[in-house]
């Protein structure tokens, strides 16, 4: 039975509700952090429900996790800003030691430190993990020294920490192409100038994305979480929640294209009647609300495997690629619906419109799923 966290939703909107729209454009506008709202967020203890509760979190599960995220999309925010919290520290919380669980978890969940930033995704091999060129050499036996480029990294600007994977072995080297990575929980407050550089990139959404550039960084032999040349695995291992949190933000954004169409087609007169009443209006809103709640259920699916152990790799990928096609689809009918007006900033359909576009293609494009449940799920051959 899917727990649907009545009191949390609740909680999470009554906070959203000190956040309106004017808020958000404006950020959007200025491409403006929203460090008020990520800090009211941290400051309730939403960001850190998947924390154990040794640690100072709520250890609640996903599903948790999930109502928060969405409720967040439906009241017209931007969980963007903070969302990688969730699932990054989950490798932390699997694959650390007990020394970096108990320095950083605490002050992660507190919000003293945060986890924000995920360093994977490099200009030369994008979604191709295995490719990637950054190194970690050690330096004796006082830690390692990195060099490469990251992009699309996201909130790094924002951050304390950042989860970086990083070649410690050479690809030629290895046994199996997943071998020779392996993961840092990098301490950014002193690399920045000093073998880190940072720089923004402008998108048509504020999402607060970055490349990262790495010279002759210094880090300590702490920094490395679980095994050396292991961290493939790690990462992978996070990448269900991440599917399934994403999901839940696209429902979230679908819910508040419905709402905002449905009642826009209420009250916008033309020719002396309500445009709801036509059904070239009312169709494509009820066919959005079917599709989303389609989509629900398979990221209620995915959400409760997860919870309960059990591989959930297909079910957490669909519900992403569902989500996001809903949120999509829902996003597009919004727009239609609002005809001209949909332009205007002041009606903000505008805003969530290009933010929904986003997750079509990131974290994993819609086309990268399909493929995997045809060679994974299906059993047909490896595309190229």
């Amino acid at each position: 039975m899917f727990e649907e966290y009545s009191e949390i939703r609740e909680a999470v909107s009554r906070l959203c509700n000190q956040f309106e729209g004017e808020y958000w454009q404006e950020k959007d506008r200025d491409r403006a952090y929203p460090t008020e709202f990520v800090k009211a967020l941290t400051d309730a203890g939403y960001l850190s429900v998947l924390i154990p509760e040794e640690f100072g979190g709520s250890g609640l599960g996903i599903s948790a996790a999930c109502a928060i995220m969405e409720e967040i999309q439906k009241s017209g925010g931007n969980g963007g800003a903070c969302h990688a919290q969730m699932y990054t520290m989950g490798t932390v919380l699997r694959h650390g030691t007990e020394e970096q669980k108990q320095l950083y978890l605490p002050k992660i969940a507190s919000g003293e430190m945060r986890l924000q930033a995920f360093g994977v995704t490099e200009p030369t091999s994008g979604t191709d993990t295995l490719s990637l060129r950054t190194t970690a050499v050690k330096d004796g036996n006082n830690g390692y020294v990195i060099n490469g480029q990251k992009i699309w990294t996201s909130r790094v600007e924002h951050s304390d920490l950042m989860l970086l994977l990083a070649r410690t072995t050479p690809r030629e080297q290895v046994e199996k192409r997943t071998g020779g990575l392996s993961v840092f929980l990098l301490d950014m407050r002193d690399a920045v100038g000093n073998g880190l550089t940072i720089r923004p990139i402008r998108t048509m959404i504020n999402h607060a994305t970055t490349e990262v550039f790495f010279d002759n960084l210094k880090v300590p032999a702490s920094s490395l979480v679980g095994e050396e040349g292991k961290g493939f695995r790690y990462i992978l291992s996070g990448l269900n929640a991440e599917r399934i949190l994403i999901a839940a933000e696209c429902i979230g954004d679908a819910k508040w294209f419905i709402d905002k169409a449905k009642t826009y087609a209420n009250e916008r007169s033309v020719f002396g009647r309500p445009i709801g009443q036509n059904q070239g209006i009312q169709f494509p809103i009820a066919e959005s609300y079917a599709q989303t709640e389609a989509a629900d259920l398979m990221v209620k699916k995915s959400a409760l495997l997860y919870e309960e152990g059990e591989n959930c790799g297909a079910e957490a990928n669909m519900a992403k690629y569902l989500a996001a096609e809903a949120s999509w689809k829902a996003a597009d009918m919004c727009m239609q619906t609002h005809g001209g007006f949909a332009f205007a900033e002041e009606y903000d359909v505008e805003r969530k419109f290009r933010e929904a576009r986003l997750y079509r293609i990131a974290p994993i494009s819609s086309n990268l799923v399909l493929s995997y449940l045809a060679e994974h799920v299906l059993g047909m051959p490896r595309s190229y």
